[in-house]
């Protein structure tokens, strides 16, 4: 069993909650969210919001605060081989409402479709608000290109 080894970054300005699934083994190794180089999650939230991309673990806390955007896992703890989504079992959901008591969250989207299934599954019957799923940022979604994943996740600047 794995537990997720890191904090959600978010305070009471955040409006914007953004979900993945549980950490990678690269992102466990780094000690924050989305530490795979091909990975493109920063690439994308800086694009859309038409900023520098982040490269030290201060510039994407910074970016993520700037434009209000909380950010952690579905995922408190599991069994996971390696990163595999599919390989993802015993889970327990992280308890979201240190950012929903903090911060006015209007609108929380999930990274993928792995995120959303637990999320829907654990979450929302709890906390009783739907997500919104955008498309993967993970590598293994090689279907979407960068330009149509900046498309898509316009949205979360609206």
């Amino acid at each position: 069993m794995l537990i997720h080894p890191i904090e959600p970054i978010y305070d009471s300005n955040s409006n914007i909650l953004i979900l993945g699934s549980f950490p990678s083994v690269k992102s466990r190794e780094e000690g924050f969210f989305y530490g795979h180089k091909q990975n493109r999650f920063w690439k994308v939230v800086s694009g859309v919001f038409d900023e520098e991309e982040p490269r030290t673990i201060e510039e994407k806390k910074a970016l993520l605060t700037r434009n209000k955007i909380a950010l952690w896992d579905v995922i408190q703890s599991c069994d996971i081989v390696g990163s595999s989504d599919s390989s993802i079992t015993n889970v327990v959901p992280n308890d979201l409402s240190v950012i929903l008591s903090t911060a006015d969250i209007k609108t929380i989207y999930v990274n993928g479709k792995t995120a959303l299934k637990y999320y829907e599954k654990y979450t929302e019957p709890v906390i009783k608000r739907p997500a919104i799923c955008l498309p993967s940022t993970s590598p293994a979604n090689a279907a979407w290109s960068l330009e149509k994943l900046l498309d898509v996740w316009k949205k979360v600047t609206k």
